[in-house]
């Protein structure tokens, strides 16, 4: 009765309201919802969609535009009012889940981690897990042992700079990129170390062993939540594919199934408490769907609508793909064209800056040599540079004021003082002469040559 009111009322709305541009009809911004998704490398998207639109119409939009076919390992986040984080539901209306807006602002997230990266089939999928985990282990959520941090930082700089190159990649250099909490001085250094150990990998090949390595860490792939004890005191409950889980209110009640040493089954209760009912539902929401993806071959269906009427309690089900179906129906494409954006970076660590001027002034310059070739001027008058040849780039053979101007000086000059000694042409630079072909060596047994020689470089003549 009300829906049939509701399409009476829309067929009787003025068609002035309505706006058309050429044989197009535009709807009306009060008929759109801006939605704003943070993506994984940081960078905004931006989609309008119908007021009307469900959760799944958004996140065609968003795997559309990556270009993404593995979708069901990522959820979109969004934050309430009491800053409790809840995943978009597919199923429903995105006006009714999300209260803050608009725009309303949803993070691309991933929301199961695969428990073998291998499975991975697409480049592109590797890639947006990379990004997730090196966040994780940025903000915390992952806790890393430090020879790990130090391994994983590492491929995560081969990944976005490439080859180490000596001279470039300096440790102030690596202090604009963040890659743990609280970083120090002292494991940039060693990055710095291990950096050129992964000389020859491919972005995809450093982010693959980046993936192989962060999957033996303890708490991947576990989804933690803050969850309050019978003592009043904060705890981490972390979410995997085992145990069971139910809540009523603010109250969590968890059964862990283990075996014991004859390798009978045990059960252990556990009693939790959260700061409000939206937070535990999230939470038992988060379960189910955990449960659902890594356990089941397939969803299980809801029960239906007449079943539903009379059933007390959440009718909460997992509607997406489970592992096993990802894995097996998914088929990588032979090409995938993304582009990989640079990290954010910081400031360098001024020690770093400090230490690497130091060091450039306590290294002395060098001495450079140059060889010019010969002017006709200096050639034809008898110059000082012997062919044009200089040593210690501003020093000369004979300097400008002992140079005779013409013959008659050249004697003047004979008489008035001591012949000065013949400079020594050393073979390196002999050799290096373009006309070092027809110059003779100068010794004791060829006088005359020595004499010529001697008169071309200092202008005497005997």
């Amino acid at each position: 009765m009300l829906r049939f009111l509701s399409r009476r009322r829309g067929r009787d709305t003025p068609k002035s309201n309505q706006t058309k541009t050429g044989s197009h009809r535009l709807i009306p911004n009060k008929h759109l919802i801006l939605c704003k998704v943070i993506l994984l490398d940081g960078t905004d998207l931006s989609v309008d969609l119908s007021k009307k639109a469900v959760g799944s119409d958004l996140y065609e939009q968003v795997f559309y535009s990556l270009d993404l076919i593995e979708k069901d390992y990522f959820g979109l986040q969004f934050t309430d009012a009491n800053n409790v984080q809840h995943w978009l539901d597919p199923t429903k209306a995105i006006k009714k889940q999300v209260k803050i807006g608009p725009p309303y602002t949803f993070r691309l997230k991933v929301k199961f981690y695969s428990s073998e990266p291998n499975n991975l089939r697409e480049e592109l999928t590797r890639y947006q897990f990379f990004l997730q985990l090196k966040q994780d282990i940025l903000d915390g959520k992952l806790e890393c042992p430090h020879p790990t941090s130090i391994e994983l930082s590492a491929l995560s700089l081969q990944s976005e700079l490439g080859d180490y190159e000596e001279g470039v990649h300096t440790p102030a250099l690596i202090s604009e990129f963040r890659f743990v909490p609280n970083q120090t001085e002292d494991l940039e250094l060693a990055v710095l170390e291990e950096y050129p150990k992964l000389r020859g990998q491919t972005p995809a090949q450093a982010e693959l062993n980046y993936l192989n390595k962060v999957k033996w860490l303890d708490m991947y792939g576990v989804d933690m939540h803050t969850v309050l004890g019978k003592d009043g005191c904060e705890y981490s409950l972390g979410l995997t594919p085992t145990g069971k889980l139910d809540f009523k209110k603010k109250k969590l009640t968890l059964v862990v199934v283990e075996d014991d040493d004859q390798g009978r089954e045990q059960e252990h209760t556990f009693v939790f408490r959260m700061h409000n009912e939206k937070a535990t539902k999230h939470l038992w929401k988060c379960a189910v769907e955990h449960h659902a993806f890594f356990r089941l071959r397939a969803p299980v269906k809801g029960p239906s609508a007449r079943q539903n009427f009379f059933r007390m309690g959440s009718r909460f089900r997992y509607s997406g793909k489970t592992e096993f179906q990802t894995t097996q129906t998914n088929r990588a494409r032979r090409t995938v064209q993304f582009e990989r954006r640079p990290s954010q970076r910081y400031a360098r660590r001024q020690s770093h800056v400090l230490r690497e001027r130091q060091r450039q002034v306590v290294q002395p310059p060098a001495v450079a040599t140059t060889v010019t070739p010969p002017s006709p001027e200096e050639d034809r008058d008898g110059g000082e540079s012997c062919g044009g040849m200089s040593v210690g780039g501003s020093s000369s053979v004979a300097s400008s004021a002992a140079r005779p101007e013409n013959h008659e000086a050249a004697q003047t000059a004979g008489r008035t003082s001591s012949p000065s000694p013949l400079p020594v042409i050393p073979d390196s630079l002999a050799g290096s002469h373009p006309k070092s072909s027809n110059i003779l060596p100068v010794n004791a047994s060829t006088p005359s040559i020595k004499n010529d020689l001697g008169s071309r470089l200092l202008g005497y003549r005997q």
